[in-house]
């Protein structure tokens, strides 16, 4: 296709991956940083999954959870970061169409199943502060089971509407996408159609995540510091709270920079497109490196059990 930039087609053979735009000739730098945090990012989610595999005390809902969040972080890094790096390192800059639309869902059907395990985990946390005596009863396995499959179904769900949609639009303006990945703006803007309906998609599924979510787990919170108040010392309501410090954390750590991605790629036309790519990076790379740094500081049985081999 030596002519793709030019012609009219209906469906693309291929895409052509530009890297970070305005920066080529610093890719190669830019990598390092980049591979040192999907190193990371694999080496400490799968610790966490044979931590919690071989400890039989973490067997609860909690390290459940946070073992289905170490695998969400491992699909959506390893979904971005390998083509990344070949296109910084090999200048391996074409992706398929159908690859496109994949990596596409990938990312926002694992980045919809994150921002849902972290409602469940701050229900997780609501049930052990405010029903202590009832918390093994209430959240049960199966009900952690079934918790778990209605989080994937709905990422699903969610995530499905973009491929779908991005195989309906005709592209003759260009087939180059000013990106490291198959962002869902970033392919739209190429189609030479009303693409209206994807945009508004996007904010529905941005108002799901960002809104629904993270009401349901300021409500959890809101009820979480209640109980914690009414407790009699201030010593039991800093250990209390401190339970929630690592949840807590890995939340402000997904949200944040999910937002900020957001509201640049609708509002930010006026940013430069090297700073665009940063931002919608750093929302995909940089909580799966740090969920595992922030739960293996902040939880003892963890901590203890990877300090375990240089004790003796």
């Amino acid at each position: 296709m030596s002519d793709s930039n030019t012609t009219t087609f209906t469906n693309p053979s291929t895409f052509i991956l530009q890297g970070i735009p305005g920066l080529e000739t610093a890719h190669v730098w830019i990598s390092i940083p980049f591979c040192v945090m999907y190193i990371i990012a694999i080496l400490g989610n799968f610790a966490i999954l044979f931590i919690v595999k071989k400890e039989h005390s973490l067997h609860v809902p909690m390290y459940y959870f946070l073992c289905m969040l170490a695998v969400t972080d491992l699909v959506l890094s390893t979904t971005t970061l390998p083509k990344m790096l070949a296109i910084f390192w090999f200048n391996s800059r074409e992706i398929s169409f159908n690859a496109c639309l994949t990596q596409m869902f990938f990312i926002h059907g694992f980045s919809a199943i994150e921002s849902g395990i972290f409602v469940a985990m701050a229900l997780d946390r609501y049930v052990a502060i405010c029903h202590p005596l009832r918390h093994s009863t209430i959240l049960t396995s199966s009900l952690v089971v079934k918790i778990g499959l209605v989080i994937v179904l709905r990422g699903s769900i969610l995530a499905l509407p973009y491929p779908i949609l991005g195989r309906q639009w005709p592209y003759c303006r260009s087939n180059i996408i000013l990106h490291t990945h198959c962002e869902n703006m970033a392919v739209v803007i190429l189609a030479c159609a009303d693409t209206r309906i994807s945009s508004y998609y996007a904010l529905f599924v941005l108002s799901c995540r960002i809104g629904l979510d993270v009401f349901f787990i300021t409500l959890s919170y809101i009820q979480i510091l209640r109980a914690i108040f009414r407790l009699p010392t201030k010593d039991a309501r800093l250990k209390t709270f401190g339970t929630c410090g690592s949840h807590f954390g890995a939340i402000l750590a997904f949200y944040i920079p999910t937002l900020f991605a957001s509201l640049t790629s609708r509002f930010g036309h006026n940013l430069p497109l090297h700073f665009h790519s940063f931002i919608s990076n750093v929302y995909l790379l940089v909580p799966p490196m740090l969920n595992p740094i922030i739960y293996g500081v902040r939880s003892e049985q963890i901590r203890d059990r990877l300090l375990r081999p240089f004790t003796y």
